[in-house]
């Protein structure tokens, strides 16, 4: 039985609204460049010192490496597509350019990677340094690059590297970004120059926080200090594969030998046959003892930069493939959208990479997404295939217990000696820091890096073989992006693929992380295939729970070939859909992917669009996959409204119930579609969000809830009887949007799982002031249909025509460095908005909000694309921001608009649709 708690106490711009918002612009210029002088004593930046790093677009310039003339032409939002003859010159110029807009993110970035964020921005980053040096991206880079990179690969990270350099030859500070004139007046730090390596270690950065389950693994551990085994199994319920279909249903893994059944039971599965395997194991023997090590870890966790998403929670994303056979072209559409943190400048980077002629000098003509730091094209299309992606979800990450004897580790029975290392952190302003780095036979030490994490084992609870715990356990991590791979020599292998068999054979060399990749083609085809370096686990280890290390028997046994991945070609279905559900049905497939799938709600509603499309006999547009990325359906609200309506709001036991029957009526035909102007969808997810509050919420450990919201609990671990005890304030830990219950689809399917159980334990909560008791489903929905009422009248106003959802679920745009942390007046300068959101948690207009913490947008769609392999020059694109990392560049957040109002913008191409659509020309001469 759960434990006992009491609590304790934009709509999008208009033209209008963008005509004030550019006067806005203007007015803060001059209020920084007011705020600067006071503050600096008399220095001050002047309209050229904020004009002084914008890029030169017109006209020519002279740069010592090119064997030829290049040619950068940018459309009207300063979207760069280059022309060049060799490859190199190709890559060079890439890397002139992202430079250009972006060199101080660049910058921010590989310091991060690197664990070096010290240099620039002093003491406040010395834990994430250490942490990140911990872990070791930059080493694991660095012998990428010496070892196993092909050689053209190299090539073409040095002419990058060559092309950056020669953006910031001779350049003062100010004149790179206006974050550098900020930083001039606290230190004298100078950028280096860039490396081939600085390019590698973002790729393991990006798969950091796409690393799939270990967010699960620790949540489940720290549960066991206020649930039973069988509340967490209630809390990782089984994927519904009878509902919510598999990625791939009819193909195969290994073309010659093993193919998957045909037919309808395809992707069909039933709870007996697919249970969670682990959860249990979560709560058991390995569970209560993990309580004081993973808290520490979480709180490194939360600490560290998010590189692309959210530390790993939340990640999602939408891509979907339609054959031509149910287009309006006859060939093939697709479609991505990345879900990931919100940031400014946007993680992607737009442009085009053109060889004049393709040739065995010049190989390339792609166009798309890259990061601002990484040559080639990451996402997007060439003359001939069009490929996307979506986080997979699959389990590379292993936490393991050490016993700790001395200067090493038991392992086998052995004491063995630790791999180590030192490190010494740079600080500017500061004395440098020396850190030892251990290793064991798993991984790095996590817990060297967390005071908390020391305290391994005190109260550990473990199995009669495990050794004694004596000072406590380590805790090291296990992890594919911590040996050497291949992603960037997969990179431009997909930049230059001509059909099906090249993409598959480039995708087999796209190791960490593991995606879902989509494909289509100019023929006709479509594709799906899983790629990446996925371990295997010996019997009774499913990566779900952290496994002793002091056994070998727990070590992983290798990994999935490449020609037992699953994949699917030309489906007969006529289209694959993938966004983060499982990949295959367990039940047909002989390896654990992972335990810890997204629950599909928002692909089975794209496939749901897709089919109920063919279903009447249409064909799909362009236009119609836009509409499909901005679908802002609620699948949890289908489910619960109906049964919210039939809660009696009565006046003997409601206080103020006209006011709360008045919200209630707001749901009365309601068609779940949670537009910005929807006083509804306000309404709505105020009520899920106390749901989740009330039935589970307030039942998980103080590890997992918001930090700062306190309750009284039963304490833990108490003796004697329990009427005994006295309850004790526990608070939170958590960042807010860290927290759970976060209200993702994991979260629909617990309550979907527990609706036909109207007496369970969860749907229970304690009276709360004039707030009624719950004893049953039906009472605590009244209940929380009560408490929303009266937190969106304390939000919003008691007047619910004011009531809308844009007005909860706005998004904020921060620079990541200088925009969060800096002084008031630099936040003020950098930083963008509110925009008032349509869209929601686990929707297919993914603007993802944290139930636990609040209704603001925490991530979202960081782009969207659909490609017409009919008219490449008919596909359609558009950023989060824009092109430009420059804050008061035209095209800083030109794109942003058209973003929140659902828009696309028009892909050029063919060298005549970029000529027709280009603003400027610059010439990079040699």
């Amino acid at each position: 039985m759960p434990p006992n708690t009491t609590a304790s106490t934009g709509q999008q711009p208009g033209k209008s609204g963008r005509k004030k918002g550019r006067r806005a612009r203007l007015f803060v210029i001059v209020l920084v460049l007011a705020v600067v002088a006071g503050v600096t004593g008399g220095a001050y930046w002047s309209i050229s010192t904020v004009r002084a790093s914008f890029p030169q677009t017109k006209g020519s310039i002279t740069l010592d490496g090119l064997s030829g003339p290049v040619d950068v032409k940018r459309d009207g939002y300063g979207i760069p597509q280059i022309y060049a003859s060799s490859d190199e010159d190709l890559f060079m110029a890439q890397g002139f350019v992202q430079a250009q807009d972006r060199f101080y993110e660049m910058d921010v970035r590989r310091h991060m990677t690197s664990g070096r964020l010290s240099e620039m921005f002093g003491k406040s980053q010395v834990d994430n340094d250490e942490f990140l040096r911990t872990l070791g991206w930059n080493r694991v880079a660095e012998e990428e690059y010496e070892k196993t990179l092909s050689p053209s690969t190299k090539k073409y990270l040095q002419a990058y590297a060559k092309g950056v350099n020669a953006y910031l030859d001779g350049k003062a500070n100010k004149d790179i970004s206006l974050e550098y004139a900020a930083l001039g007046f606290a230190n004298d730090y100078k950028p280096q120059k860039w490396t081939p390596v600085d390019s590698i270690a973002w790729l393991k950065a990006m798969a950091w926080d796409l690393r799939g389950n270990m967010q699960d693994e620790i949540d489940r551990a720290l549960m066991t200090s206020r649930l039973g085994p069988k509340e967490i199994q209630d809390l990782y319920p089984d994927y519904p594969y009878g509902r919510n279909k598999t990625i791939v249903q009819a193909g195969q893994y290994d073309e010659v030998t093993k193919t998957f059944e045909q037919g309808s039971t395809a992707g069909a599965g039933s709870s007996a046959d697919s249970s969670t395997s682990g959860t249990s194991t979560a709560a058991g023997s390995d569970g209560a003892d993990l309580q004081s090590q993973l808290s520490g870890l979480q709180d490194a966790l939360d600490d560290l930069p998010t590189a692309v998403g959210v530390n790993g929670n939340g990640i999602g994303s939408n891509s979907w493939v339609v054959g031509g056979k149910y287009t309006i072209t006859g060939k093939p559409l697709l479609a991505n959208d990345p879900h990931l943190s919100a940031s400014l400048p946007s993680v992607w980077y737009q442009m085009g990479l053109h060889c004049r002629s393709v040739s065995s000098k010049c190989q390339y003509d792609a166009s798309g997404y890259t990061f601002a730091g990484m040559p080639g094209v990451v996402i997007g299309h060439n003359q001939n295939i069009s490929w996307g992606m979506t986080n997979s979800g699959v389990d590379v990450t292993d936490l393991y217990l050490e016993k700790l004897s001395g200067d090493g580790y038991l392992y086998d029975g052995k004491t063995r000696p630790f791999t180590k290392r030192e490190e010494t952190i740079k600080v500017a302003g500061g004395a440098p820091k020396k850190i030892v780095v251990r290793e064991t036979g798993n991984g790095p030490l996590l817990s060297d890096r967390s005071s908390e994490l020391v305290k391994v084992g005190k109260k550990a609870t473990v199995d009669t073989a495990a050794p004694d715990r004596g000072d406590g356990y380590g805790i090291s991590l296990r992890w594919t992006a911590l040996q050497a791979g291949t992603t960037m020599d997969a990179v431009f292998a997909m930049d230059k693929a001509k059909n099906w068999n090249d993409f598959r054979a480039a995708g087999a060399l796209f190791d960490v992380p593991s995606q879902n990749l989509i494909y289509a083609d100019t023929e006709g085809n479509i594709g799906y295939t899983l790629p990446g370096k996925i371990p295997t686990r010996p019997q009774g280890y499913d990566g779900s729970v952290p496994a002793p290390g002091w056994d070998s028997k727990s070590r992983w046994t290798g990994y999935i070939d490449d020609d037992e991945l699953p994949y699917e070609y030309n489906p007969s279905r006529g289209y694959i859909v993938t966004a983060n559900q499982a990949v295959v049905d367990k039940a047909k497939y002989p390896y654990t992917l992972t335990t810890d799938w997204g629950y599909g709600a928002r692909s089975q509603r794209i496939t749901d669009l897709i089919q109920s499309k063919i279903d009447d006999g249409g064909k799909i547009s362009t236009e119609d996959m836009r509409q499909m990325q901005l679908d802002n359906s609620s699948e949890i609200a289908k489910l619960l409204v109906p049964k919210l309506l039939k809660i009696d709001i009565d006046d003997k036991t409601v206080r103020d119930a006209d006011d709360v029957r008045e919200a209630q009526e707001l749901l009365e035909g309601w068609d779940y579609t949670q537009d910005a102007d929807s006083a509804a969808a306000a309404y709505f997810n105020s009520v899920w969000r106390n749901i989740l509050k009330l039935a589970f919420g307030n039942k998980l450990p103080k590890e997992l809830r918001v930090k700062g919201q306190c309750l009284w609990v039963d304490p833990v671990n108490t003796t004697g009887p329990a009427d005994a005890t006295e309850k004790v304030r526990e608070c939170g830990e958590r960042d807010a949007d860290q927290a759970q219950p976060d209200g993702g689809d994991r979260w629909f399917e617990v309550v979907r799982s527990l609706m036909d159980d109207e007496k369970s334990d969860w749907w229970t909560t304690p009276k709360n002031g004039t707030r009624p008791a719950a004893t049953d489903r039906d009472s605590l929905f009244k209940r929380a249909m009560i408490d929303a009422r009266w937190e969106l009248t304390a939000k919003l106003g008691k007047d619910i025509d004011t009531w809308s959802w844009g007005r909860l679920h706005r998004l904020f745009l921060k620079n990541q460095t200088l925009g969060t942390d800096g002084p008031g007046f630099l936040q003020y300068a950098l930083n963008r908005g509110p925009w008032k959101l349509s869209g929601g948690e686990a929707t297919v207009n993914a603007s993802g909000w944290n139930a636990a913490g609040g209704y603001g947008v925490v991530w979202v769609p960081s782009m969207r694309m659909v490609v017409n392999l009919g008219d490449l020059d008919k596909s359609k694109w558009i950023n989060l921001t824009g092109a430009s990392g420059h804050a008061y560049n035209a095209h800083y957040t030109d794109q942003t608009d058209k973003w929140a109002d659902g828009e696309l913008l028009d892909w050029s191409f063919s060298n005549e649709a970029v000529d027709k659509s280009t603003s400027d020309t610059l010439v990079l001469k040699p």
